[in-house]
């Protein structure tokens, strides 16, 4: 079973020692995402990424203005490939549907990052015309009936 758990002082190290393949350079470090949730993003929300209770990966996610995104998303290089990625993603989705009443959903994705966009694809995320410092922005639009589905009968456990 796949869930996202708030980072606190008891997973935060754990949590720094996540890594993705060292050969590609398209995800920030999770020192730097933790940094500037914590830092820079008064409405931004870290999770740690769990599978049967081993820490598997990261996401935080952006609850401001209005404007719900997925920021950071990774899956250590030690678990990829086995869907743990997109149940987290369908969890993130799930997240900020009830709790922020997202109706569409934004996500960065570097420009060189096929896997990434091909990913995010398949989960149900559109590309868009948005290009920003090399990032290409993805949306989701979140249908009003699967949205109160959503709100009213998933218990998502965060």
């Amino acid at each position: 079973m796949v869930d996202l758990r708030k980072i606190n002082g008891n997973n935060y190290v754990e949590c720094l020692n996540l890594r993705t393949d060292t050969n590609v350079d398209f995800v920030d470090s999770v020192a730097w995402s933790l940094a500037e949730a914590w830092v820079d993003y008064d409405d931004s929300r870290p999770f740690a990424i769990y599978a049967d209770n081993v820490m598997v990966g990261f996401v935080s996610m952006y609850i401001g203005e209005n404007n719900p995104q997925i920021i950071n998303f990774m899956i250590d290089s030690r678990f990829q490939k086995r869907g743990y990625g997109s149940a987290a993603a369908k969890l993130c989705i799930e997240y900020l549907c009830k709790e922020f009443n997202a109706r569409r959903i934004s996500l960065p994705v570097n420009l060189e990052n096929r896997t990434a966009q091909k990913f995010w694809s398949n989960i149900g995320f559109e590309i868009t015309d948005d290009i920003e410092d090399g990032y290409l922005y993805m949306r989701l639009y979140i249908p009003e009936k699967y949205a109160e589905y959503i709100k009213t009968e998933l218990n998502t456990k965060l």
